[in-house]
């Protein structure tokens, strides 16, 4: 089959990263790139040599000769351009935050169902290595089933220097992070049932929360907390790590600072390395999730290549994004909320 053709809109922060993993991809390739911004389009057009830009994402739709649309924008535009993509029956990979409001994400979900063309959310957190470790690990039966859980990621890496847009928002954590930590839990344990949140700003500078702790009832009996700060300076900062802890019926399994994994069952403690790999083109200790964006592009060129559903897909996600506004709402509240009642 020959090469699956993309275009990738949006040339900002988090988007290099997305082209060089196209590069890297097996099977399919960026052939047109859009943005607003004249600057950032010639920048990006020129490091990976593509002929093809435009300011105007109508236009390039307009214009074809594309099989799938890569969306790397802010959340504000997401809904417009994958009902865009939809509309022209080009298979879309929305960035996250997926959207500003669930019911923006139902809508996206839908336009492209009724369009018949897939849609993906660009969850790449459980495609990091580590977290596909535990995964197996757990799959191996290695511990048994699983009853209590664990997933935090707690830092005081400056993530606003970069990104200082995050300090306007009134909402930070939980819809920047909390989100790929919440879809950790649901990778690893299952749905959730319900879910009762509590948040913190340590941070004056900010409008929004810094600090989150949710605890998840998850549909198969299991109990986790989801943990996350950008408040908690350690003395060796663990950025962008997530650490994992796993309760099961013969064992346990620990994924500590460092990508050490340690299995402990019957027959002892296995300690193995589940760092990720140093890509070409990626950097320290941003290489996690470097390596799980390509990872995720992989998966999607397969997928699309095969007519199979992603893992991350967007009915998929629906179910993760209706943990985070759940979160939100038990913040408010200080009252348990259930999640079956949102995805109604």
């Amino acid at each position: 089959m020959s090469e699956l053709r993309g275009a990738l809109i949006g040339c900002g922060f988090f988007a290099v990263n997305q082209m060089f993993g196209w590069r890297d991809v097996a099977g399919a390739g960026i052939v047109a790139i859009c943005d607003r911004d004249p600057e950032r389009l010639k920048i990006v057009g020129d490091q990976f040599g593509i002929e093809r830009r435009y300011s105007d994402a109508a236009q390039m739709f307009a214009d074809g000769g594309f099989d799938f649309v890569d969306i790397a924008t802010t959340v504000q535009s997401h809904r417009p351009l994958v009902e865009m993509a939809a509309a022209h029956r080009v298979p879309a990979i929305c960035q996250k935050p997926f959207a500003p409001t669930l019911a923006d994400a139902k809508a996206m979900v839908k336009a492209c169902r009724d369009a018949g063309v897939p849609l993906m959310v660009h969850e790449n957190f459980r495609w990091q290595t580590p977290i596909q470790a535990v995964r197996k690990a757990l799959d191996s039966g290695a511990i048994g089933t699983p009853f209590w859980g664990r997933f935090s990621f707690r830092s005081g890496f400056d993530v606003f220097a970069a990104q200082p847009y995050l300090a306007e928002g009134s909402r930070f954590i939980i819809e920047d992070l909390g989100i790929h930590t919440l879809d950790i839990a649901r990778f690893i344990l299952g749905d959730v049932s319900s879910l009762t949140a509590r948040t913190k700003r340590v941070n004056p500078k900010i409008k929004g929360e810094d600090v989150a702790t949710i605890l998840l009832d998850h549909e198969s009996g299991a109990t986790s907390i989801v943990d996350v700060s950008y408040a908690t300076k350690l003395g060796v900062e663990p950025f962008p790590e997530t650490l994992i802890e796993l309760d099961g019926t013969e064992g346990t399994i620990r994924l500590s600072q460092g990508y050490r994994l340690e299995i402990t069952n019957g027959k002892g403690t296995e300690i193995v390395d589940a760092s990720p790999t140093l890509l070409s083109w990626a950097s320290r200790p941003w290489h996690n999730i470097q390596e799980s964006v390509y990872a995720i592009q992989q998966h999607w060129a397969e997928r699309l290549a095969a007519g199979k559903e992603t893992s991350t897909s967007g009915d998929d996600n629906l179910k993760t994004f209706a943990l985070v506004e759940a979160a939100y709402e038990s913040a408010a509240t200080g009252k348990p909320v259930e999640i079956g009642a949102l995805l109604a």
